[in-house]
């Protein structure tokens, strides 16, 4: 997404930059938010450098969810192959993730970032299919996937390690383009 910047109604999801690291770092690590993710804790130097490689990468369209200037939120959308046999049309997949920022919860701003992200991937990179990953007992990423239009496609019963609670379910959520475009919004 070099240099695009999408608006919602509230929000501008832009490129990170690097300035924006600190940023997410004062929200990234804290408790309420590793809770639910598989990487409980990252490193500030390793988290910079990780972000600079996105940035480079043509498949990785990861954003800054901005509010009236202040990042509030990340979006991760890279942008994959699909499974099939030869002669399958590449990089039409992608994978959906993100991060807010827990003062800024309960407001709608984490649907309506994630709703932008997914209209861009279907009609500015022309995706066919959009996945994402969640904690069963998230059940507030479980509401955005849902309020955006994904579908539960998988229920993996005890399929994900928790530091704290063990080995719990977790769902695959996934939306089509052509179901997309029937959606009413």
């Amino acid at each position: 997404m070099e240099g695009t910047t999408l608006r919602t109604a509230r929000l501008a999801l832009r490129p990170v930059r690097d300035e924006d690291i600190d940023r997410i770092l004062e929200y990234r690590n804290l408790p309420e938010v590793t809770y639910w993710l598989l990487r409980t804790e990252v490193e500030p130097v390793a988290f910079r450098a990780a972000w600079r490689r996105a940035a480079a990468d043509p498949d990785d369209h990861s954003v800054a969810v901005t509010l009236a200037g202040l990042v509030i939120g990340t979006v991760s959308l890279d942008v994959v192959d699909g499974m099939g046999q030869p002669g399958m049309p590449a990089r039409t997949e992608a994978q959906l993730g993100y991060i807010f920022d827990p003062a800024h919860a309960g407001r709608g701003y984490a649907t309506e970032a994630v709703a932008a992200m997914v209209a861009h991937a279907f009609t500015g990179l022309g995706v066919r299919r959009i996945t994402a990953g969640c904690f069963a007992d998230n059940l507030a990423s479980v509401r955005v996937l849902e309020k955006v239009g994904m579908r539960r496609e998988q229920h993996g019963v005890g399929d994900s390690w928790h530091a704290e609670r063990g080995w719990v379910d977790g769902y695959t959520y996934a939306l089509h383009a052509d179901t997309w475009c029937a959606t009413p919004r």
